[in-house]
């Protein structure tokens, strides 16, 4: 496997992000390599998807400032984001009545102008996105019609169509069974093997630890460790943040960190 770059892609610097009234996080500063498989975990509430939001400019901190490739990302204009970060939210909703192949192509928006719009180039972006997910076939299909597994492996072609170097996932196998959250985990690699880099909100420890080169780790709004899941990832910690006691052991396919519960009754 490649040597990752270890310069960063986007950061946050003493960060104080929420929602109106509510403060979710406060002076958080926190670093994504560049050309990673960043994930970020921690208990319910902690504010992952807040963080992921927060850097794809959704939510503007309250003070401090995002900075993707050296420059706030305030100062970009929006097309200029689009290009350069694509973001797949927690929750996608389609328009009624449109196809695949309809949606995928909105994934160009960032890159047509007023004055030069639908282009072969688009076609063929288009085109790769399909294949790369494995929905050619679905390409004349209504999206409303799609299994959940279908609907989500098209959200991200889109994305796909939308080139950006930089993929931010907010709990995308949320609703997916597991073989097609395995099945997603490991085409969101395959991008990451390309050269993209991604950050995924991810709930399920194990596959953070599988899939991901690099881990933010949260509770209470807060940054608690960062680094790569053999090194981060400990029963101590999973205590800690999650307050489970439970063994960490090697995986038995990937030797990644696996996390193991420990059986109450075992103490009794």
């Amino acid at each position: 496997m490649s040597t990752k770059p270890t310069d960063e892609t986007l950061r946050a610097e003493d960060a104080t992000i929420g929602y109106d009234t509510r403060i979710v996080s406060t002076a958080l500063s926190v670093s994504v390599p560049a050309g990673s498989f960043t994930a970020i975990i921690g208990p319910n509430a902690c504010g992952k998807s807040t963080l992921l939001r927060a850097l794809a400019r959704v939510l503007r901190p309250v003070s401090g400032r995002i900075v993707l490739d050296g420059r706030s990302i305030s100062d970009y204009p929006v097309r200029e984001v689009a290009r350069r970060l694509g973001l797949l939210p927690q929750t996608a909703l389609a328009p009624d009545g449109i196809t695949v192949a309809d949606l995928v192509a909105r994934g160009r928006y960032p890159h047509q102008t007023l004055f030069q719009r639908w282009r072969p180039e688009d076609e063929e972006a288009v085109g790769r996105a399909l294949a790369a997910t494995g929905t050619t076939e679905l390409a004349g299909r209504m999206v409303d019609e799609l299994s959940g597994g279908q609907r989500q492996r098209v959200w991200v072609a889109m994305l796909l169509a939308q080139d950006a170097p930089v993929l931010l996932l907010d709990e995308p196998t949320t609703f997916l069974d597991i073989a097609h959250q395995y099945e997603l985990l490991e085409l969101f690699r395959r991008f990451n093997e390309e050269g993209r880099t991604l950050v995924a909100v991810l709930h399920d420890l194990n596959q953070a630890c599988r899939y991901a080169d690099h881990l933010i780790v949260m509770k209470d709004g807060a940054v608690v460790a960062t680094g790569a899941p053999a090194e981060v990832m400990s029963a101590q910690l999973v205590h800690d943040v999650f307050g489970l006691r439970a063994l960490v052991v090697p995986d038995p396919a990937t030797a990644t960190p696996l996390v193991v519960p420990v059986d109450p009754r075992a103490s009794r």
